[in-house]
């Protein structure tokens, strides 16, 4: 016995067994994509892949949505972006700012280190202004911001004065 649904479809998702549909997305028909076909990526789009072109971008958007965020949380204003955004400022900016002194791991280790640092720093700012009695999401916003913006600065002293001890010397 074979049970159909409405739109034809068995109830385990498969078709039914009146024979296979071809032609959804990313279906190249019974027998697998055409030979002598392009191949994914001839067409200079990368394959589905994002392109490296798009990194700057999409650093780009995620600064400015932590920026909004920031701006939200310390405006106190009213909208439904702000808890969102304001999440992604407290996750981003930590996180980012640990990745940069994670230079020399790979990508995927960097991401999972910095991620966890971010919520650490978020969880000891949080812990931190409650055990004071300080507690305000204004405050613990620019707690994190601060905290952030002090590691980014200690990089980058850091990679000025090394690169500089490293040239010889420099007279500007």
């Amino acid at each position: 016995m074979h049970i159909k649904t409405i739109n034809g479809n068995t109830p385990d998702g498969g078709r039914a067994a009146d024979g296979p549909a071809y032609g959804g997305p990313g279906d190249d028909g019974p027998g697998g994509p055409e030979p002598g076909g392009p191949e994914p990526g001839a067409d200079g789009r990368g394959g589905g892949r994002l392109r490296a072109d798009s990194a700057p971008v999409l650093a780009g958007a995620a600064v400015a949505v932590g920026g909004v965020g920031a701006f939200l949380a310390l405006a106190d204003i009213a909208s439904p972006l702000r808890a969102p955004c304001t999440l992604f400022f407290l996750v981003l900016a930590p996180a980012a700012a640990v990745a940069t002194t994670l230079g020399r791991l790979d990508p995927l280790s960097r991401s999972v280190v910095a991620g966890a640092a971010a919520v650490a720093v978020d969880l000891l700012v949080a812990q931190a202004m409650l055990a004071l009695h300080i507690w305000s999401a204004r405050g613990g916003v620019v707690a994190v911001a601060v905290l952030s913006g002090i590691v980014f600065l200690g990089v980058s002293v850091r990679r000025r004065h090394s690169g500089a001890r490293g040239r010889g010397s420099r007279t500007n």
